[in-house]
């Protein structure tokens, strides 16, 4: 099958144009059925429908939609390096299925993924930390560490990740946890944090913006809870979807809001594609360990359950106090 890189039939370009649109709005879903689309007038082809297709369905955690666009891209990619790309976005969305279903079945296809897209690049850091996950989920804790020592010898001390496996080599089980995806930002008062970076401390991550109603209501409770866990083993990050950064500067100081800032721009920023934000405000704690504990938009969780303020402060003491329990038995030790 021919190789078209880009959409060259032009009703495919407008549904593509149209999806890139949607997916800069937050639409993930729409956005994945407009590519999908785009692909069919382009005759199956169009490596980069089905390449921004993966990334929507990812985004709107459609594991097996994302599954389809990976293996549609194997069928028609030949140059090695677009393969180990779709071998390897076969396995994430094959790791993120296991997870989601709790399937060894699919950890078991993740990892020959992983391997296929390991052949022709042995050195692929990416893929060699999630081969790592997979072979710990399919609790093989041996192979899952020879796996995260083979990325510490390849990786410096710079690269993403490498402080996390430096932990998950001491602790292989902790990859069975629902870890939170690491980043790299650097906030608006010129520091340069990873997730990782914050491990031993529980993070409140907030996404929000100036313009969002629900989001200014939501921030007295926000102030409340800085100041009152101040000093603790507690960090809070505002991430801002607002476009104007002078202005979001602005409104933090005049808002005393003291804490981390960053501003990721919009729904299509590179955070809120990481969270699979689609509304906000929207809040995620992760626990001292990386883990990912709790996630709200506004004051309901993913179930559609309802939080007050109170509950949502009587979680963070207790994960708080964890951590500096944590934190004074370490210390104790050493």
């Amino acid at each position: 099958m021919p190789l078209n890189y880009s959409p060259i039939d032009p009703n495919a370009i407008k549904s593509y144009d149209d999806a890139l649109k949607l997916l800069e709005k937050g639409h993930a879903s729409s956005a994945l059925e407009a590519f999908r689309k785009a692909d069919q007038l382009d005759g199956g082809h169009c490596f980069m429908c089905e390449l921004e297709g993966w990334d929507a369905a990812m985004q709107d955690e459609q594991f097996q939609m994302a599954q389809g666009q990976a293996t549609a891209m194997l069928r028609i990619v030949t140059a090695p390096a677009m393969k180990v790309r779709a071998e390897f976005m076969l396995g994430k969305a094959t790791l993120f299925l296991g997870i989601l279903v709790d399937g060894d079945s699919q950890f078991e296809d993740a990892d020959a993924a992983f391997k296929a897209a390991l052949q022709l690049k042995p050195d692929y850091l990416d893929c060699i930390y999630e081969d790592g996950i997979a072979l710990a989920y399919l609790k093989r804790d041996d192979q899952a560490t020879a796996r995260f020592q083979t990325y510490l010898k390849l990786a410096g001390p710079n690269d993403l990740n490498y402080g996390r496996v430096q932990r998950l080599i001491a602790r292989p089980e902790m990859a069975r946890s629902k870890l939170a995806p690491n980043f790299r930002v650097t906030t608006l008062d010129g520091k340069t944090i990873t997730l990782e970076s914050l491990a031993g401390k529980v993070v409140l991550i907030d996404f929000w913006a100036m313009w969002c109603p629900p989001c200014r209501r939501a921030l007295p409770h926000l102030q409340k809870i800085a100041q009152e866990f101040a000093g603790q083993p507690f960090v809070v990050l505002s991430i801002s979807l607002d476009p104007d950064e002078s202005k979001l500067r602005e409104y933090t100081v005049r808002n005393r809001m003291t804490w981390l800032q960053y501003r990721d721009g919009g729904f299509d920023g590179e955070l809120s594609t990481l969270f699979a934000v689609r509304g906000i405000p929207y809040t995620i704690i992760v626990n001292a360990d990386g883990v990912l504990v709790d996630q709200y938009l506004g004051s309901e969780d993913l179930s559609g359950k309802h939080l007050s303020n109170e509950d949502i402060d009587s979680k963070l003491r207790q994960l708080i106090a964890h951590a500096a329990a944590d934190k004074d038995a370490s210390t104790t030790a050493k």
